[in-house]
């Protein structure tokens, strides 16, 4: 239970990333993605990559710069443009399904205009999940300039696309549904200089 902890990603760039663990039994026609993210980094780096042996982009969520977020669903993107941080926490969700072919995200709990994805797409299940690095090949090819450095927290996965008022409760971090990845429940392994620390404030 990593309640009121974080990710500690110490070195910039890091060769440091985190393995997720989830039990998926078919392919994904939606998700939602919701992580919490605290650093000063101005270069790209990734947060969330899922990667098959089909396709390395299979979901990953990057910041490429500090005015811009970027969805990834089978190698395909859409980009969000944010204002860029004032030094504090980030919380992002960000969900797609298949049927209608729309990617969502929120930033700090506020919906930004949906964008069409991959209608018809199916995410493959047999994944490699990991925080911190973009990974270029399934579970490696990584390069350290897309690296995070920083603290991670909240990281979630769903197999169905969050409400508005789910989304809003998981800004915040109120009870949520059962999740293929909870940060309450998460099956996890470190890699590289990487260190579970408690949460320094609210």
């Amino acid at each position: 239970d990593l309640y009121r902890k974080v990710f500690v990603f110490r070195k910039d760039p890091s060769s440091a990333y985190v393995v997720l663990r989830a039990k998926l039994e078919q392919p994904l026609h939606n998700f939602t993605v919701c992580l919490r993210s605290y650093t000063d980094l101005s270069r790209p780096y990734s947060l969330f990559s899922y990667a098959t042996k089909a396709q390395d982009n299979e979901i990953l969520l990057i910041k490429p710069k500090p005015s811009e977020y970027r969805l990834y669903v089978g190698g395909k993107s859409v980009s969000f443009r944010v204002p860029e941080g004032r030094g504090d926490w980030e919380h992002v969700c960000a969900s797609w399904e298949s049927a209608a072919g729309v990617a969502q995200f929120w930033l700090n709990g506020k919906p930004w205009p949906r964008k069409g994805l991959q209608r018809g797409y199916a995410v493959g299940v047999e994944a490699a999940i990991m925080l911190g690095q973009e990974q270029d090949a399934f579970g490696g090819g990584f390069d350290v300039y897309n690296s995070f450095s920083g603290e991670l927290a909240d990281v979630y996965l769903w197999d169905v696309g969050l409400s508005p008022e789910k989304m809003r409760a998981a800004y915040q971090s109120l009870r949520l549904p059962p999740a293929i990845l909870a940060w309450k429940s998460l099956s996890y392994e470190l890699k590289g200089d990487v260190v579970v620390k408690p949460r320094l404030r609210e």
